[in-house]
């Protein structure tokens, strides 16, 4: 292996962060000729090996910023007859397609390498987010004997399709288990909705003998999937439950990083446990946008809209860049105090101070800042200029707003794009009714009605809950 070979091999591998430089390297390995593949260079000379070496840095390097070329440079490889091994696909794999990964996966098989459980979890992950289970149970069964890293991505892969009693079944028969494979499964609750179950799974981990013998210690993504399991949860279980993981944290000093601080914010704000949710905040030493976020909306949501607005300011002051939640946040705030005018110029410098495009959630909030004090036309007018058009939840808290005020009429007008958009949902149509029948527009109370059976829609009858 000659010294300028060696030495850009070095760079190539540590420059991935750097595609600039990356670019300048990759032009002196090509000029040098170091990417010609030498067939008469013995087999044991590392000089063989070069160009495999050198094409698997820059694809490595290239699939994190430019994956089409980090695919020319593997069709290069191939053409220059520099044999992959098995530090060329992974990368390849990861951000690959599905037909382009079976490609991928056929070229590992023709070339032997499949015995490589690096690649195996690797192809098993692609079929796993393509929703092809069976094929990556298949990829699993092939792996040569117990990898914990084949046995996690395999549990993520049962978790992703929403199998979790295979999750289970196969975490509790691996031979050993680590901080992944725990929260793998715990997350796989979450992600299938279940989120009692993903609590529960979490108290199962903390009195197993993995936890017990100290094998296995909760780490800051345990936290953060247990805190946000809690936090969709209402009742005091949830809320002890996060305040238990929170004593944890404390006590076995593990990291209260960015996510674990935000996550127990966003808990206590949903739960109404706003001093906790200040204390936290405050001896919080690392702090990023989603915490600000996270405050943000648990002052908003809490009856505090004033202080949710003046700490918004306060994160501006810090020198942080407010993103679509954090004008989500604060549009909701100026609503629930029905500070207008604020509202409306928080609205104006998203695009313009910060170059935040405003979506439907934030035209949503607009809407329900002027509906709830009255500026019923006015709302009106930005729902006819919306850019695009406004979906199902815009027009219902515009159409709340128009019965609460008495505006049937341009209710009517504007709730009629309500019934293109949802014309099986019965109730924008007893909506549109009620208010009609409210200002005594019987006639227009009738023909609604008629369009609902005309329609045959159903009526979804109330019911109540006698605790």
């Amino acid at each position: 292996m000659s010294y300028p070979g060696e030495c850009l091999l070095q760079l190539a591998q540590r420059c991935n962060k750097f595609p600039k430089q990356m670019k300048q390297i990759h032009s002196l390995i090509i000029t040098n000729g170091h990417l010609i593949h030498h067939s008469n260079a013995p087999s044991s000379s590392q000089h063989k090996w070069m160009p495999t070496l050198l094409y698997n840095a820059l694809i490595g390097a290239y699939h994190i910023h430019n994956h089409n070329k980090a695919l020319l440079l593997f069709s290069h490889m191939l053409a220059n007859q520099a044999p992959p091994n098995s530090h060329t696909f992974p990368s390849l794999l990861k951000s690959s397609t599905l037909p382009l990964g079976t490609t991928l996966h056929s070229q590992a098989l023709k070339r032997g390498l499949l015995s490589d459980t690096f690649i195996l979890s690797t192809l098993l992950a692609l079929y796993a987010r393509n929703n092809r289970l069976a094929d990556a149970h298949r990829v699993f069964e092939e792996v040569p004997m117990f990898c914990i890293v084949a046995c996690n991505a395999m549990l993520n892969a049962f978790s992703m399709n929403g199998d979790m009693e295979a999750a289970v079944s196969l975490l509790e028969g691996m031979p050993q288990r680590d901080v992944v494979s725990w929260t793998t499964v715990v997350n796989g609750f979450a992600l299938n909705g279940n989120f009692g179950a993903a609590i529960r799974f979490f108290g199962k981990m903390m009195s197993h003998k993995d936890v017990m013998d100290g094998v296995v210690k909760p780490n800051e993504a345990t936290c953060v999937c247990v805190l946000s399991s809690c936090a969709s949860l209402d009742g005091k279980a949830a809320l002890d439950c996060g305040k238990q993981v929170q004593g944890y944290v404390v006590m076995n000093e593990v990291k209260l990083g960015v996510f674990v601080g935000t996550s127990l914010i966003n808990l206590y704000g949903k739960m109404g446990c706003l001093n906790y949710a200040e204390n936290v905040f405050r001896v919080m030493v690392s702090r990023e946008v989603c915490t600000w976020n996270a405050i943000i909306s648990s002052l908003a949501s809490n009856g505090r809209e004033k202080e949710a607005l003046d700490m918004f300011e306060e994160m501006k002051l810090q020198g942080l860049q407010p993103n679509g939640i954090t004008f989500v946040a604060v549009l909701t705030a100026c609503s629930r105090a029905k500070f207008v005018m604020e509202g409306l110029e928080l609205f104006r410098s998203m695009l313009h101070d910060f170059q935040v495009v405003p979506i439907m959630k934030h035209y949503g909030c607009v809407i329900d800042l002027l509906g709830r004090a009255g500026y019923i036309q006015e709302a009106a007018d930005i729902i006819r200029n919306m850019p695009f058009e406004p979906d199902a939840t815009v027009l219902r808290a515009f159409l709340g707003a128009c019965r609460i005020h008495g505006a049937a009429e341009l209710g009517e007008e504007i709730g009629k794009k309500v019934l293109k958009l949802q014309t099986q949902h019965c109730g924008q149509y007893v909506l549109l009714s009620s208010m009609n029948a409210e200002k005594e527009r019987w006639d227009h109370a009738a023909d609604l009605r008629k369009e609902i059976m005309d329609a045959g829609i159903q009526k979804i009858p109330a019911y109540s809950v006698v605790h």
